[in-house]
């Protein structure tokens, strides 16, 4: 998969995207991950990237013209190969992190996982000029109802979410499978050792050796879990 970050403030991407298995994802060529500066298709000396809201308003709005050019240009050198062999390669996909996007959960990242490429543009200020949704974006993601100082913190946890789901990157594929949301529950708890730690001991059935009875343990607990976390998982 090809991923493309615009951003005004790329190294906020940089940092977090380049460690543990994000990295190895890298090197092992299962992605290929560019960090653009939006700024870099300014055409201006100042390289204004802004202004101000028409009809009046706190703030400003990321104006439509650099981002235009920097899709259309990441568009015509794409070099994007499908994620498997029977795959077929589709056009980039273009997503706008903002907080009046579709919310974010392990469905819709899966679905994304089975692209071939990512263009994410970081919203910023008061947001961009409504012709780039209208006219050029794919979908709007947001990752939570909250805001963000940036686009670029929530396009770090778009892409992690994504990456990890593509077969190869983790180092088991049973581990995606068993996450929290994957199976409409929370994570099970989990142990490990020492078996007892200030007093506080597993569960005996950890130790027990009968796989079927761990089995309908954790889902036992999974399900506690969620009543207790997040019982509107269990409406759905």
């Amino acid at each position: 998969m090809k991923i493309d970050i615009l951003t005004l403030f790329p190294e906020i991407c940089r940092a977090p995207l380049s460690e543990s298995i994000m990295k190895r994802a890298q090197q092992n060529k299962i992605i290929d991950l560019q960090i653009h500066n939006l700024r870099d298709w300014t055409t201006d000396k100042h390289h204004i990237v802004d202004d101000a809201p028409f009809g009046g308003g706190q703030g400003m709005v990321m104006k439509p013209e650099p981002i235009f050019e920097a899709v259309e240009d990441l568009k015509k050198t794409s070099n994007a190969q499908p994620p498997t062999p029977n795959v077929e390669l589709r056009k980039p996909n273009v997503i706008l992190m903002s907080p009046a996007g579709k919310r974010l959960g392990q469905k819709l990242a899966a679905e994304l996982s089975k692209e071939s490429h990512l263009i994410i543009i970081c919203g910023h200020y008061e947001g961009v000029d409504h012709r780039v949704i209208e006219h050029l974006v794919d979908l709007e993601i947001s990752i939570g109802d909250y805001v963000l100082t940036n686009g670029a913190i929530a396009a770090v946890v778009l892409v992690d979410a994504v990456v990890r789901l593509i077969p190869g990157v983790l180092g088991d594929e049973q581990s995606a499978a068993d996450d929290s949301f994957s199976a409409g529950l929370l994570e099970t708890p989990q142990y490990t050792r020492p078996a007892e730690f200030r007093g506080w001991k597993i569960p005996d059935v950890l130790l027990s050796g009968n796989h079927a009875e761990i089995a309908k343990w954790r889902k036992e607990q999974a399900k506690r879990r969620t009543e207790r976390n997040r019982p509107d998982l269990l409406d759905l």
